[in-house]
């Protein structure tokens, strides 16, 4: 027995647990969970616990796949929001009856290009700012209401908002999260939260873990959170800024002693990599058809693969470095919205950067606020595109493996046709008076 498996025996029984949620997630990075009782967690943690695989393959599922699910006792918290019922929940690596690794799980393809990483003696550590939005309820038709008028940093009366991210904040860091920063952002009822970072397999669950604290405290207080990317037409959309950074050990590898240079040598071509793949990986880091209206309508969302100091519409912000704080060395990719895999998304990110470095990458020129770009740096317009160059893309083939790529394509075109096929307001609008 390992003493992370001792301290959650110890821990069930001392805090009178009664029910352990086995949570894993799906291609698209959805959360999902069943219970066990405690009676018997000894067999999950030894064995695993047998369940259908075909769950794993989101809205395309096909046939049944008998796989095992083995909690992560390292990933072991108890529900602050079931704080009487006893319940604890554990996050889960899938793997075939033979012991082999599942094919399909996001966490273990997010586990495989660190392990890649660790053997050149990288770890990749991640800070994420997470946009959302609190509305008084989910419509049954119309837009949503908005809780607020407030606007970027404002601060606002005490009211459900405020109340919101108090309770959020303690939840989250009453389950090791820690949290950097909170603030109201630029569109109304609109908030940010950024979690400190840490490496990218802990953050990939931090985020996860995220999104349900969110929906589930929002729902206490009687309103509802959304991780939709763009909900309100005229507002801006919700984002997750993600700040990446490589160590060697306790050395940040992308810090150069050099202030006027942005990156290190090693950074450079890292960032490089990340740039040159990023347009064949944007169907991860934006995977839903509303993901492209955010990114089609300003608001410093990005639409060109470029990279600057200072500029808000950059794909990549390389923020000005603190004087004497090597470890603050990294870089911001503004692209991905709250509603990605990120366990798909960081394993992308890593692969594409060390794709970079082997193979030594050239960092392109900075990008200026009058450059001209060409149709070659545009990020793709719509899913159909985004979707049709992953599908394409040996990166993502490499890192991911066929079978998990063929199902999320499967997915995405699915989508697509279903939204293709969907007649909106905006024609009935427009068209039923003139036509």
């Amino acid at each position: 027995m390992t003493p992370t498996t001792d301290y959650v025996l110890r821990t069930v029984e001392e805090r009178g647990v009664r029910f352990i949620r086995l949570w894993f997630t799906d291609v698209q990075g959805m959360l999902k969970s069943f219970a066990i009782p405690v009676s018997e967690l000894d067999a999950a943690l030894e064995e695993g616990v047998g369940l259908d695989g075909s769950a794993l393959e989101g809205g395309a599922r096909l046939r049944e796949h008998d796989v095992i699910a083995h909690p992560d006792p390292a990933t072991f918290q108890l529900l602050p929001w079931r704080p009487d019922a006893g319940v604890a929940r554990m996050l889960c690596d899938i793997s075939l009856p033979d012991g082999e690794p599942f094919a399909g799980d996001s966490r273990a393809a997010l586990r495989g290009v660190l392990e890649q990483a660790a053997d050149l003696g990288f770890t990749m550590q991640v800070g994420a700012e997470i946009e959302f939005f609190l509305f008084a309820g989910l419509p049954e038709s119309g837009p949503p209401v908005p809780l607020d008028a407030g606007a970027y940093f404002d601060l606002t009366p005490l009211d459900v908002g405020s109340d919101f991210r108090r309770r959020t904040i303690d939840y989250l860091e009453t389950m090791g999260i820690p949290v950097k920063a909170s603030h109201h952002e630029v569109a109304p009822s609109q908030h940010e939260i950024a979690l400190e970072h840490t490496d990218a397999l802990s953050m990939a669950d931090a985020i996860s873990t995220f999104r349900l604290t969110v929906k589930e405290v929002a729902s206490e207080l009687g309103a509802y959170a959304t991780f939709m990317p763009k909900p309100l037409e005229d507002h801006s959309g919700s984002g997750m800024h993600i700040h990446l950074s490589l160590f060697q050990g306790d050395r940040n590898a992308f810090h150069d002693p050099d202030p006027a240079t942005p990156l290190s040598e090693t950074g450079q071509q890292f960032l490089a990599g990340v740039l040159a793949h990023a347009r064949e990986l944007t169907a991860v880091t934006n995977q839903w058809v509303n993901s492209y209206k955010r990114l089609a309508a300003g608001f410093e969302a990005p639409q060109h693969v470029s990279w600057t100091r200072k500029g808000a519409g950059g794909l990549v912000r390389v923020p000005t470095r603190r004087p004497g704080k090597a470890a603050a060395a990294r870089f911001e990719l503004r692209s991905p919205d709250p509603g990605c895999n990120p366990y798909l998304t960081f394993a992308l990110l890593l692969a594409a950067g060390l794709r970079g470095i082997e193979r030594g990458y050239q960092l392109q020129a900075e990008a200026g606020d009058d450059d001209a770009t060409s149709p070659d740096d545009l990020l793709p317009q719509d899913l159909r595109e985004a979707t049709d160059l992953f599908a394409a893309s040996e990166l993502a083939r490499d890192t991911l493996g066929d079978r998990l790529c063929d199902w999320f394509v499967a997915n995405k075109r699915r989508e697509w046709e279903a939204y293709r096929r969907t007649v909106t307001e905006f024609e009935r609008k427009a068209y039923l008076p003139l036509l």
